[in-house]
């Protein structure tokens, strides 16, 4: 078995000071994938941020405090990829990967398009040129698990307030468009909702008008599988006991 977690941490010195690696320790985690770290590796280089047992692989923005992923895990990987090959995915460093014998685990986080509609352009695009990615990743002799904060909910299910949100960034027909086509044609295996179809099932809260307590959230982050996957889904859970961002932890079992 293989479990695997993805927080969009939101700071990963700030997660840090929440005890988040202290509550790493506990999880029996194999992989944690981060996203929005904000930090340079030489901003890490306490003890703190490279715990015993782990490996540790960093892609940060060129933009100091900004965007950046990471992946820790407890098997050294056979190969490290260091972002897509194209510009915003490797400029912002929205794109980690690990590859292991015959799966791959990487951390992703997209572009928000809240800041209005240039960024919202740079999301479509990123949308667009990471469909190619899917694509060849599906051509490839192996199994892929993509984490990360997609900041676009997928249906009524995943977002409390629907119909208010149906003209915002993040719940966008042309957006959920795109997951119907990832889910659908391309195949891959939304791995939460395979295993729960529960409704108020959120993984993101807004910090205005008392969301987390109200429990009014967006489904944002995800554990995106290759279809070889499908059966090897073992158990899923949002862990909410502790809070070390916005987002909570999506934790993921695989029968791998």
């Amino acid at each position: 078995m293989r479990r695997i977690i993805s927080l969009n941490i939101n700071g990963i010195r700030a997660g840090a000071r929440k005890g988040f690696f202290e509550w790493l320790e506990e999880q029996n985690a194999d992989v944690v994938c981060l996203q929005e770290i904000k930090a340079m590796e030489e901003q890490l280089t306490d003890e703190a941020f490279a715990p015993k047992g782990w490996h540790r692989y960093l892609f940060s923005a060129e933009k100091k405090g900004y965007s950046g992923v990471a992946i820790y895990c407890k098997e050294k990987p056979k190969k490290v990829h260091y972002g897509l090959g194209w510009e915003i995915a490797d400029s912002e460093g929205r794109y980690i990967q690990v590859d292991f014998d015959e799966l791959s685990v990487a951390s992703v986080y997209f572009p928000s398009g809240t800041a209005g509609e240039i960024r919202q352009d740079v999301k479509y695009d990123f949308m667009e040129k990471i469909s190619e990615n899917f694509k060849s990743f599906r051509r490839k002799n192996r199994e892929y698990i993509i984490c990360g904060d997609v900041n676009i909910v997928h249906k009524e299910i995943d977002i409390k307030n629907w119909k208010g949100n149906k003209k915002s960034s993040g719940c966008l027909p042309e957006e959920r468009a795109w997951l119907d086509e990832l889910f659908g044609e391309l195949k891959w295996v939304d791995a939460f909702r395979e295993l729960n179809q529960e409704p108020e099932q959120y993984t993101w809260w807004s910090n205005r008008g008392n969301a987390l307590a109200n429990n009014v959230g967006w489904r944002i982050d995800y554990h995106l599988a290759s279809p070889g996957l499908k059966d090897k889904l073992k158990a899923t859970s949002v862990y909410k006991d502790s809070w070390f961002s916005d987002h909570a932890p999506l934790i993921v079992d695989y029968n791998i």
